[in-house]
């Protein structure tokens, strides 16, 4: 007779790899659910103000003044010399986020003049997800600096 134990259980190294392997699988399955609501705000933040200064730019290129405003789904730029980016693509005017939504923090609701002249007055504009409480963000710039993002009071 054999005076080994039979094993039971399962031994450290096991138990270690299946927690391993748990854990990488909870890690992948975290980065491929959607954005969050407020994630999808400032991705659509950050790309509202990369596009103000490119029309800025624009405007000051081509000597002509460009408007901005919100409309229903989207936006509109006014005033662009081309119907094209530098890269040949045409002017988004649709939020990334269907939930996001836009208002002018301007005197009278008056659309963001963004040129030509090199200094253009205070301007901002706050986004916020249709229908939800989550914070809102406040795309702004001085006039002087370029458009930045906060959170809005």
């Amino acid at each position: 007779m054999d005076n080994r134990r039979a094993q039971c259980g399962f031994t450290l190294l096991e138990l270690m790899v299946v927690i391993a392997i748990v854990a990488l699988a909870t890690a992948l399955a975290a980065l491929a659910l959607p954005a969050s609501g407020s994630r999808a705000l400032a991705r659509d933040a950050d790309r509202l103000a990369a596009l103000l200064e490119a029309a800025r730019a624009q405007s000051r290129a081509a000597g002509v003044p460009v408007t901005w405003r919100p409309a229903p789904g989207g936006f509109t730029f006014s005033g662009l010399p081309a119907s094209t980016t530098t890269d040949g693509a045409p002017w988004p005017n649709r939020w990334l986020d269907a939930n996001t939504q836009a208002a002018l923090l301007t005197p009278g609701g008056a659309p963001l003049v963004l040129g030509p002249d090199p200094v253009i007055g205070p301007q901002a504009v706050l986004l916020y997800p249709a229908g939800k409480s989550a914070p809102r963000l406040r795309v702004s710039t001085d006039g002087l600096r370029p458009f930045t993002v906060e959170n809005a009071p």
